[in-house]
C-alpha cells in the first residue's frame, strides 16, 4: 500500500516537472550593440551625447529650481 502511494507520488511528480520544463517563458530582450561597439538601448532609440556645456546648464537649471536640494534631502539625506 505504501509504495503504491509512493510510486503515485513520483508519477505526479513526473508529470508536473515535465510540463513545467515544457513551459516557454518570454525570453529577455537581448542588448544589442552597434556597429561601432557602442551600447543600445533595448527600444532601439539612440542617445544623443551631451556636451560639457548641457551638462553644466542642466546643473545651474537643477540648482536653480529645487530639484538637486530635493534629491539631497531625500535620496542621498544618509551620505
Amino acid at each position: 500500500m505504501k509504495t503504491m502511494m509512493i510510486a503515485l507520488a513520483f508519477a505526479g511528480l513526473a508529470t508536473t516537472g515535465s510540463a513545467f520544463a515544457q513551459s516557454t517563458a518570454p525570453a529577455p530582450a537581448p542588448t544589442t550593440v552597434a556597429q561601432t561597439g557602442q551600447w543600445v538601448p533595448p527600444d532601439g532609440q539612440t542617445v544623443a551625447p551631451k556636451t560639457r556645456g548641457e551638462v553644466y546648464q542642466e546643473l545651474v537649471k537643477t540648482e536653480q529650481d529645487g530639484q538637486l536640494d530635493y534629491l539631497n534631502r531625500t535620496l542621498y539625506w544618509h551620505h
